[in-house]
């Protein structure tokens, strides 16, 4: 399974081709490679989403949160099956 986290872009790095840009991931700021989105109107601002370092697609402030919303829903519900298995005792 793929994951895609949602970031808003924050700065165009210089270097790299032009492909770099600073991008705040639920408050951290990572830089991502931006270059599979060529020809794609990308603004500070825009939402895009990220998968391992490369952003694939641009995503309107809906999307981005849904997408946060549904990875934070499945971490918890990963979370709660790692404790079942610890609170489990197989004999």
């Amino acid at each position: 399974m793929c994951l895609a986290i949602p970031g808003r872009v924050v700065e165009f790095l210089e270097g790299n081709g032009g492909q770099l840009a600073l991008v705040d991931v639920v408050g951290v700021r990572r830089r991502i490679n931006i270059g599979l989105l060529e020809g794609v109107d990308l603004q500070i601002g825009d939402h895009i989403l990220i998968h391992v370092g490369f952003a694939m697609s641009k995503v309107d402030e809906k999307e981005a949160a849904l997408a946060l919303s549904m990875l934070q829903m499945m971490g918890e519900a990963f979370d709660e099956e790692l404790q079942a298995v610890a609170d489990s005792s197989i004999e």
